[in-house]
């Protein structure tokens, strides 16, 4: 059978190498590709050939999560929650939309930190999945801020907020916005166990990462916080190295991006492969890369 990821750009992606090697764990031989969908058309081509058993299903990335979710004949109740499917499968003539990136997350913050606090820092992207992770790992409070949170603007004209509260978030003015707001983070890490780097920086090809990494008071957070970044290209990045450095635990993005192969295999084929292969394979692409 025939897999591939539909998103733009895809030439960077990993997960040909995550899922090839989640079919030789599995015993089965299957194809998979990346496809490049420039416009609107190509993701509606693209879904057409999963509807017809050309393709028997595909993951789905930046920016295209929105329209595979519109596209498809049916979703799950996690990505009717999210208005956003990550994985479209092909079933009895159907395009069936799919997110685990939610379920993914929800496993990893279950695993590596249990908290009744969290701070998400950013607004777009994979932040909503992050936020109704956090609400389904048992964080009772789940705050969120982004650079275009600023205080100059009412709340309800923040940009994504009516999403994210919608899911159970909190917002607060983005903290390099001036002194008050710098305290109010101070005053949120002080008892949060859980804070996550959802934006692009640090990440190979976007910003450094540096301003982001030295705007967290990471001295206020108590000494059993766990630092999570969604970024895996490079592994360590500014956020990480600050949050070590400060005494705390860090964590990158790849184990998520595994756990999302993990359920994407699971849903197509029925089985789930053993994760380490399938993290071993990814580990290996990068230092190929030379960005392990």
């Amino acid at each position: 059978m025939k897999f591939q990821l539909i998103g733009h750009p895809v030439r960077h992606s990993l997960s040909p190498a995550i899922h090839r090697a989640a079919y030789r764990e599995l015993g089965e031989q299957h194809e998979y590709g990346l496809l490049d969908a420039a416009s609107e058309a190509d993701v509606e081509a693209a879904v057409a050939a999963i509807r017809c058993g050309e393709i028997a299903g595909a993951n789905v990335t930046i920016p295209w999560k929105r329209s595979a979710f519109s596209l498809a004949d049916r979703t799950s109740a996690a990505a009717q929650r999210l208005q956003v499917a990550n994985v479209l499968a092909f079933v009895e003539g159907q395009v069936v939309g799919h997110n685990t990136d939610v379920l993914a997350l929800e496993e990893e913050f279950r695993r590596l930190a249990p908290a009744s606090r969290a701070i998400v820092l950013g607004s777009g992207g994979a932040v909503p999945a992050v936020v109704a992770a956090c609400r389904a790992a048992g964080a009772s409070e789940v705050w969120v801020t982004a650079r275009r949170f600023t205080p100059a603007l009412p709340e309800s004209s923040w940009p994504g907020v009516r999403e994210l509260v919608g899911l159970g978030a909190q917002a607060f003015a983005w903290p390099a916005s001036g002194q008050q707001e710098a305290g109010v983070f101070r005053r949120l890490a002080s008892q949060t166990q859980l804070i996550v780097q959802g934006t692009s920086a640090g990440m190979q090809g976007a910003d450094s990462g540096e301003p982001l990494a030295a705007m967290v008071p990471w001295k206020d957070f108590p000494p059993d916080a766990l630092a999570y970044d969604l970024v895996y290209i490079p592994l360590e990045t500014p956020f990480l190295r600050a949050a070590r450095s400060a005494g705390l635990r860090g964590e990158h993005g790849l184990s998520m991006l595994v756990g999302q192969a993990l359920l994407s295999v699971e849903i197509w084929l029925g089985r789930r492969p053993a994760a380490l292969p399938l993290m071993q394979a990814a580990l290996a692409e990068l230092s190929a890369r030379g960005t392990h």
